[in-house]
């Protein structure tokens, strides 16, 4: 995270980076020292030997010009890898960390990164090692002649002038059109991941026409400034070609006037344009280098928006002890807490079952035990440790969670089970399949575990994708389940499958909490939880609490049709899965 906050790729890197660029330019002063030695020498002595011996050095030097600019290149590209490696990990890790603050990115961090790749691999990045040489290359030029250095200082400021005005001019338009193209960007990427509801629905003809009018906007942005950088740097080479024509004539004066050699008219040319070369080709390059800079801010300020994880000890095995101590929760940019007070304490092998209505807070708190979103005050525990603080590389393996929308991921099913897990033990996921009811599911499968189940489970049904979600969150037998509606895509096989996972898992000593909104999903949990509007408003054994919801308690049976009492009062109240 350090290393993308300073964005240092290392102090000898740009050492070598500079120390060729000096070289390089020291030998483009080849060219124009070639012509002046053979208009000055060559021709008034007439001499073939120090022709030879002239284009041979020349030869030479311009040959270690070129093998120092292809090395340049070379290192270049490398620290782009080496950026797209050291950083692109880290990117990942840093925009999962930022949804847990609240700071929703997708994967626009990687897109940025690569922004700044391209640049850092293109020519443009030279001309930064390149306009330092600029002045040098002037004073040249002044030493030549004084009027033909005050001719290249005036075309430099007027370059650079132009420059400047690009900046001022393009700057809030591209950033502006960067954003609205961002925020394009990610508009369709949640469009193409929801298409079956788009096409189920005939959805798609008004998000297009909605997307096309920002699109639109984002465009005629770009088109602005593009067409603000085309016309100046259409000027720009005008610029430069119409003052290395006055710098030839002026040249050509001076020479008349005995003032100058025909060989310092030529080379004065030669170095004027190399001196204005960096500008000219910073003002074309405006553009990318304004997305990377911008990229490179938005990057810094998503770490600084993220906390740097501090170093923590290893912590020993839990045993699944949870406690909530008085968890508030309110969410960013709202006034109003969505949980509330949330206190309560469960020992290894307990089930705890959440129920509630609509918006009551219970898929929050399942984020909060399972250490995604931070309380805003108060602590969730498992043995002792604040959840939120406990390193997830460390947790995880003792952690099993079934979020309420089950997103598998490309790959095996034996790859969803294991957690994406490089080398599996075979014997692990078998155990978890069995364990959630899903391994007879898998063995019918094309190729059983080893069969390819595409892009978020695509080729798996609904009910598939829950009981494989169910076997990940159960692989490693871990000590804290938390399983938010579990059954919601399930049939009674399904649901029966559940329940025996569920007392499996309290069998090895996991503490389970089950958010439910089905009387008969109850049945293994000891201790019920109801919240409304973000409040426990009632929590203790299953039976105590159902018992005073409704006159006849809930047995560890099912219960039968006929068995029902007319006039019964309703059951607990059913949450939803709109939280």
């Amino acid at each position: 995270v350090q290393d993308i906050v300073h964005f240092e790729v290392t102090a000898a890197v740009l050492f070598f980076i500079g120390l060729f660029s000096m070289f390089i330019n020291v030998l483009i002063l080849t060219s124009p020292i070639y012509m002046l030695q053979t208009f000055d020498r060559v021709l008034s002595s007439g001499r073939i030997e120090t022709l030879i011996y002239l284009t041979v050095i020349a030869g030479i030097a311009v040959l270690i010009m070129g093998a120092l600019e292809a090395v340049r290149g070379r290192l270049l590209h490398r620290i782009s890898r080496w950026v797209g490696r050291r950083l692109g990990p880290e990117l990942i890790a840093t925009s999962m960390a930022g949804t847990r603050y609240g700071v929703v990115q997708g994967g626009q961090p990687l897109r940025d990164l690569q922004t700044i790749r391209n640049l850092l691999a293109t020519n443009a990045i030279n001309t930064v090692f390149d306009s330092p040489w600029a002045p040098i290359f002037l004073a040249v030029i002044w030493f030549m002649h004084p009027v033909l250095g005050i001719i290249g200082v005036i075309a430099a400021i007027v370059l650079f002038s132009v420059a400047l005005l690009n900046e001022l001019l393009s700057r809030r338009t591209l950033k502006d059109a960067g954003s609205m193209s961002i925020a394009n960007i990610q508009r369709a990427d949640s469009a193409v991941r929801n298409a079956e509801v788009f096409h189920a629905m005939g959805m798609l003809p008004g998000f297009l026409r909605n997307w096309s009018d920002r699109e639109t906007q984002s465009l005629d942005l770009q088109l602005r400034a593009g067409d603000l950088n085309a016309g100046l740097v259409g000027f720009s080479k005008f610029i430069r070609l119409f003052v290395q024509i006055l710098i030839l004539g002026t040249g050509a004066y001076l020479v008349l006037q005995g003032e100058l050699t025909s060989g310092g008219m030529i080379a004065a040319s030669i170095l004027l344009g190399r001196a204005l070369a960096p500008i000219e080709q910073a003002i074309g390059a405006w553009k990318g280098m304004v997305a990377a800079r911008d990229a490179y801010q938005r990057l810094r300020t998503l770490v600084e928006k993220i906390p740097m994880p501090a170093e923590a000890m290893p912590l020993p095995v839990p045993i699944g002890r949870l406690s909530c101590e008085q968890i508030v929760y309110v969410p960013p940019g709202r006034d109003q807490p969505v949980l509330n007070g949330i206190q309560f304490d469960l020992n290894p092998g307990q089930a705890l079952g959440i129920i509630g209505p609509s918006a009551a807070g219970k898929t929050t708190l399942c984020k909060i035990l399972v250490g995604t979103w931070p309380p805003t005050r108060g602590r969730a525990r498992l043995d002792g440790a604040d959840i939120f603080s406990w390193p997830a590389e460390q947790l995880g393996p003792y952690l099993g969670y079934l979020p309420q929308d089950v997103e598998l991921f490309a790959g095996t099913v034996r790859d969803n089970i294991a957690r994406l897990a490089p080398d599996p033990d075979a014997q692990q996921v078998v155990e978890a399949a069995v364990t959630a009811g899903v391994h007879d599911m898998v063995v019918r499968l094309p190729k059983g575990y080893e069969t390819e189940i595409g892009e978020a489970g695509a080729y798996l049904s609904g009910g598939q994708r829950q009981r494989v979600g169910l076997a990940r969150a159960l692989f490693g037998k871990p000590k804290l389940i938390v399983l938010d509606e579990p059954n919601a895509n399930l049939d009674s096989e399904g649901e029966e499958a559940l329940l025996k996972a569920i007392s499996a898992a309290k069998g090895w000593g996991a503490t389970v909490v089950l958010v439910a909104h089905q009387p008969r999903i109850l049945r293994p949990v000891d201790m019920l939880l109801l919240l409304r509007d973000g409040r426990m408003e009632m929590f203790g054994p299953r039976d105590e609490v159902l018992a005073k919801l409704r006159p006849v308690p809930v047995t560890d049976q099912r219960p039968k049709p006929a068995a029902a009492a007319p006039g019964n009062a309703p059951a607990a109240p059913a949450p939803s899965a709109g939280e």
